[in-house]
């Protein structure tokens, strides 16, 4: 059997200007995510780990290390901290680069609430590695990336809200959002230059839209209600109702005062 892919790849063409990316079905009868690169088609897992492994047994090394420190604390809880290593940051972070590939893949597939699961997987990843890796550079070889995966987790929640016409829920969300990477910026005494932070940008953006789109569905929502109510009112005036027709021209003026 030939491992050669050229065909599978000139069959599928890689797009320079746009992330290219699909849903099949395995042969193991699970579907699977496929990104396509320059150089070949990156395949993931939908659940658990992106490539499928479990490494000690645990879905994840997050979830191994998670409980190694569970472990550790309920043993040397007066002792020695628990610490990771130059070796577990390497493997955390190589594992936490397969969650980006297929969070970001998941985004635009339109699958938000995986974007948004695998994107609050990799927040805990940042803020696990912040408390107990060994040293500020192993710290902020994570934690660099807090206002952009913040950034797609809160579209990532909110766009589903904001295509169901749930704007206050949706503008909510997005305030969150907001707010956690004010936050970042204080936190590293960056606040001076927040207009140069993007994710920052696109976010504060993206709440100006929906804020309009919810101003107009409002509008909307009232334009439909008075024309409702002027029908009525032409009823109860027919009919010589003239006491409801009275209410109903007061419910027309509160909903259009120009």
């Amino acid at each position: 059997m030939s491992h050669d892919i050229s065909e599978l790849l000139r069959e599928w063409k890689y797009e320079t200007q746009e992330v290219t990316v699909r849903m099949i079905d395995g042969d193991d009868g699970r579907p699977k995510v496929q990104l396509r690169l320059d150089l070949g088609i990156l395949q993931m897992e939908v659940d658990g780990r992106p490539d499928g492994e479990r490494p000690e047994g645990c879905e994840s090394w997050l979830e191994y290390y998670v409980e190694k420190q569970r472990v550790h604390e309920a043993t040397y809880a007066d002792t020695l901290p628990f610490e990771l290593t130059d070796v577990d940051c390497h493997r955390l972070w190589q594992e936490g680069v397969q969650y980006y590939h297929r969070y970001l893949s998941f985004w635009h597939l339109s699958r938000y609430a995986l974007c948004a699961r695998d994107t609050q997987r990799n927040l805990r990843l940042f803020t696990f590695t912040k408390q107990y890796a060994r040293g500020q550079r192993n710290k902020w070889q994570f934690d660099q990336f807090r206002p952009y995966v913040t950034m797609m987790h809160a579209r990532g929640v909110a766009m589903p809200l904001v295509e169901k016409g749930d704007y206050r829920e949706a503008l909510r969300v997005i305030d969150a959002g907001v707010e956690a990477i004010r936050d970042f910026l204080d936190e590293y005494r960056l606040s001076a230059r927040g207009e140069e932070c993007a994710e920052l940008a696109s976010l504060e953006q993206w709440r100006n839209e929906v804020r309009k789109a919810a101003e107009e569905s409002l509008d909307s929502d009232a334009a439909r209600t008075v024309a409702h109510l002027r029908l009525k009112l032409q009823e109860a005036v027919a009919e010589e109702r003239f006491e409801e027709a009275a209410a109903l021209r007061d419910q027309i003026r509160k909903l259009s005062p120009g």
